[in-house]
């Protein structure tokens, strides 16, 4: 398996990709669960300094210098304030949705990447690619069941978290030369600034098991970030991005078992057609290969 990975890059791509989304999946049921008693604020903070914590080592081996000066800097700067706008938004709207449906508004996100990827990376995208990112897109819509949902505030929050989570993987994708560690790095230093502002106007002591949680919680997103940043380091950004619909499936397996919500037939038929339009994708590239 790791000599097939070694010998076909974007399939190793589709694989981190993966890998990746299901990581953020149990940090998001972590999140929503957590977020019934502590503020996002005080998420971002705790989670931040665990994964710093877990990340150091591989800071001091890669040199702290090297880290502080990665190239580009002002697109690293752009990557990390996206990825923290991304996530703070995420748990500030599923803290008011439910799971699934907070989800579902970011797997709109591979549909801004197709559309982007053109005019900021020169990536050509074929006509077939382009229906089967529609078919997935269609499923999010049936997923999401928009007659049947209340559209407000909370939709909005995480409508800007998804096209906030698109932006940062096209950035991801021009500064695919920085190292993991550096990418992680400046996420996670960016994330733990953003909390040490947010926490103090509403801070609530967590005991020593949900310290310890919210702590996971930062070592869960370190490694997802890690997987997902080598996904787009080997393979084009509009051929592994859409697997983050797999996000949707995930959620509905994760929200039943965890939160007991009970998926109406719209989800699962919009997740059905969802998962069927990552396989096109997937099959579409090993022909192309």
């Amino acid at each position: 398996m790791l000599r097939l990975f070694a010998s076909r890059p974007t399939l190793a791509g589709i694989a981190f990709m993966c890998l990746g989304i299901a990581m953020f999946s149990l940090n998001d049921v972590m999140g929503k669960w957590l977020l019934g008693t502590y503020t996002v604020g005080q998420l971002l903070l705790i989670r931040s300094v665990a994964a710093l914590a877990v990340l150091t080592p591989a800071i001091l081996k890669e040199g702290v210098a090297n880290v502080a000066r990665p190239p580009h800097p002002l697109l690293q700067v752009l990557r990390v304030v996206l990825a923290t706008l991304e996530v703070a938004f995420f748990y500030w709207a599923v803290s008011y949705m439910p799971l699934a449906e907070t989800v579902t508004f970011y797997l709109a996100g591979p549909i801004y990447v197709a559309l982007l990827a053109r005019p900021l990376l020169g990536e050509t995208i074929p006509m077939r690619r382009w229906a089967a990112i529609a078919l997935g897109f269609l499923g999010v819509v049936l997923a999401l069941n928009p007659g049947g949902a209340t559209f407000g505030w909370p939709a909005l929050i995480a409508f800007l978290g998804s096209f906030g989570f698109a932006l940062m993987m096209i950035v991801t994708r021009m500064v695919r030369g920085t190292s993991d560690t550096t990418l992680v790095a400046w996420q996670t230093v960016a994330a733990l600034i953003a909390g040490a502002v947010l926490s103090p106007f509403s801070w609530t002591t967590p005991s020593v098991r949900d310290f310890l949680l919210l702590g996971l919680l930062g070592i869960v997103a370190m490694f997802a970030h890690m997987a997902t940043n080598r996904s787009l380091k080997l393979a084009p950004a509009n051929v592994v991005v859409p697997y983050q619909y797999t996000l949707i499936v995930w959620a509905v397996v994760l929200g039943w078992l965890v939160f007991g919500d009970i998926p109406a037939w719209t989800t699962l038929a919009g997740a059905a057609i969802i998962v069927v339009a990552g396989f096109w994708i997937f099959f579409d590239e090993r022909r192309a290969s």
